[in-house]
C-alpha cells in the first residue's frame, strides 16, 4: 500500500505531539508537513514547523488538525483550494462555524468529530437509543471531566452527547441546550438538557449522560485512561476519508452505526 502523506496542523500541542508519536509508529502514514500558529525555530520529528500556508500543505494527502476554530477554518480555506482531505477534532465551534465547515465540505471530503475514539462514538449512539426509549418522561443532563489546561467548556464530546439526546427525541439540540457549568459539585436536571465541566489535574476525559424520572436515575458513562486513543481514532479517520468524495463526515460514519 502507498503511504498517505500527512499534514499535522497544532504540532505542539497535546494532541498534536500525541499525533506525531501515533503517527510515526502506524505504516499507512508518511509525515510530510507540521503546522502552528507561531514561529518555532527547532525541528520537529525531523520536520521544520510551517505558519498554515499553501507552501505548507501542498505535499499532503490529508491534514489532521487538533487547534481552535479560527485555525481550522484558516486551514480549510487552503485546503479547499488545494483539493486536500481534512480531518477535524477541534471543538468549540460556534454555529457560524459550523456552517463555515458544510460549506467548505461541498469542495472537500471531511470528517469531524468532537471526539475521536470508538468508545466515546458508541456511548452517543446508544445515549441516542436511550433518549429515543425513555421519551419525554425522562429529564436529562451530561457531565465531564477534563485536565486543567482545557479551555472550551463543555467539551466537544460532552456538546456530541447532548446532540445525541436532542436526536433521540428528534428535538434540535439548540433549542434543548440548557446551562453551562463549570465546576460545579451538583447541578439540576431540567426540560433542557444541563451541562457541567469539571477541569481538574490531568485528567484525559470523563464523560457521563444521565436521565432521571424522578424515580430512578439511569447513568451511560465512559472514561479515557490514554490520549493516544484519540490520536489513533484521527488516523484510522484519515485512511477511511481516502476513499471519500466531498462530503461532511462523522465517526459515525466510518463507524457505520444505524
Amino acid at each position: 500500500m502507498r503511504k498517505i502523506n500527512l499534514s499535522i496542523s497544532g504540532c505542539m500541542g497535546r494532541m498534536g505531539q500525541q499525533l506525531i508519536k501515533s503517527s510515526k509508529k502506524n505504516k499507512n502514514f508518511k509525515l510530510v508537513s507540521l503546522t502552528e500558529n507561531r514561529l518555532i525555530n527547532k525541528k520537529i520529528a525531523g520536520l521544520k514547523p510551517y505558519k498554515n500556508s499553501i507552501e505548507a500543505f501542498k505535499k499532503s494527502s490529508v491534514i489532521i488538525d487538533f487547534t481552535v476554530p479560527k485555525c481550522t477554518l484558516e486551514i480549510l480555506k487552503i485546503a479547499s483550494k488545494l483539493k486536500k482531505r481534512v480531518v477535524i477534532g477541534t471543538t468549540g465551534f460556534s454555529k457560524e462555524e459550523e456552517n463555515l465547515i458544510k460549506k467548505f465540505s461541498r469542495k472537500i471530503p471531511i470528517l469531524k468529530a468532537g471526539n475521536m475514539s470508538l468508545g466515546v462514538n458508541l456511548l452517543m449512539y446508544l445515549t441516542e437509543i436511550a433518549s429515543k426509549s425513555l421519551g419525554n418522561t425522562f429529564l436529562s443532563k451530561v457531565y465531564e471531566v477534563h485536565h486543567k489546561h482545557k479551555i472550551d467548556y463543555p467539551s466537544g464530546t460532552a456538546l456530541m452527547l447532548g446532540k445525541g439526546i436532542a436526536d433521540g427525541k428528534k428535538k434540535n439540540f439548540y433549542n434543548l441546550m440548557g446551562k453551562k457549568y463549570l465546576n460545579k459539585k451538583t447541578f439540576p436536571y431540567t426540560k433542557k438538557i444541563n451541562f457541567n465541566s469539571i477541569r481538574k489535574g490531568e485528567v484525559i476525559g470523563e464523560h457521563e449522560v444521565r436521565f432521571s424520572s424522578g424515580k430512578e436515575i439511569i447513568k451511560l458513562n465512559h472514561e479515557s485512561f490514554d490520549r493516544a486513543l484519540y490520536s489513533e481514532g484521527a488516523l484510522t479517520a484519515a485512511i477511511w476519508l481516502m476513499s471519500k468524495k466531498a462530503g461532511l463526515y462523522s465517526m459515525r460514519d466510518l463507524l457505520s452505526f444505524k
